[in-house]
């Protein structure tokens, strides 16, 4: 992997992270489209740069970060479902990061979901933190479980889940920011395990790859951060619903014409 590569993919990540289109997805897309080889260094580059993504969140929002400890409660209670699941169906997980074919179909539907969101909770009003109950983080978290399969989004997932929880567009989207955090974390914690448990040791390339990444992560995610509460406020989700639309229907017409991506 080159530092083109690196900035190339760090940027799809800082830009992607927190709107709900798939991060993950739009990586998996983009290492295909550059030819870039599905290496264990590969997979632990697309979830560590993430770090990246969610220290912006705690620059951002740091006020938020040391107002009660009931705050730090809710997220360990709305991360609790998703870290059970990862662990259970991490082979699983690790098998969906190599089917773009998936990616575009959860896109796509996803999409479709999406125009219709502002529609089915649009008499939602809960527009406060202190609004979000440990039981309501609860069911917050159960929705971000979908998102283990890549194409989902977490944070599409998990701000959807907020508003059937009747919180507003802006609220749901904040508690998604903010659970990202945990959440990242460990993802990248357990990605490094692993990496270190089959034998990898990271050269220097591959740290100053890491280091670099992260950077160029964080700074395009404040930039998406402010974008996408603007966008959400004014417009909702429709713009986005669209965009996954034609992202999907895309990929999916290139695998349909056999176009070689190199590893759907």
């Amino acid at each position: 992997m080159s530092f083109w590569d690196a900035f190339f993919i760090a940027f799809i990540e800082g830009l992607t992270e927190f709107l709900p289109v798939s991060s993950t997805g739009h990586m998996m897309i983009a290492t295909a489209l550059l030819g870039i080889e599905a290496t264990p260094f590969v997979k632990l580059f697309t979830v560590a740069i993430q770090l990246g993504a969610i220290l912006s969140v705690v620059v951002m929002y740091y006020k938020r970060f040391f107002k009660s400890v009931n705050f730090y409660i809710k997220l360990i209670v709305a991360f609790i479902p998703a870290a059970i699941a990862g662990l259970l169906l991490g082979d699983y997980i690790d098998a969906a990061l190599e089917n773009v074919f998936g990616v575009a179909v959860a896109l796509f539907v996803g999409g479709i979901i999406l125009l219709f969101v502002d529609k089915w909770f649009s008499k939602n009003s809960l527009d406060a933190e202190e609004d979000i109950t440990m039981m309501k983080a609860l069911k917050i978290g159960l929705f971000q479980c979908i998102a283990l399969f890549p194409g989902i989004s977490r944070s599409g997932a998990t701000i959807v889940g907020g508003m059937s929880q009747h919180l507003t567009r802006k609220n749901a989207a904040e508690f998604s920011f903010f659970l990202a955090v945990p959440t990242m974390f460990a993802a990248t914690a357990k990605k490094l395990l692993d990496f270190y448990k089959e034998g990898f040791v990271l050269n220097q390339h591959e740290v100053s790859l890491l280091v670099f990444g992260n950077i160029v992560a964080f700074i395009v995610a404040i930039l998406a951060i402010k974008f996408f509460i603007g966008v959400l406020n004014k417009h909702g989700f429709k713009g986005f619903g669209w965009y996954r639309i034609v992202a999907g229907a895309i990929i999916i017409l290139l695998y349909l014409l056999k176009v070689p991506l190199s590893i759907v």
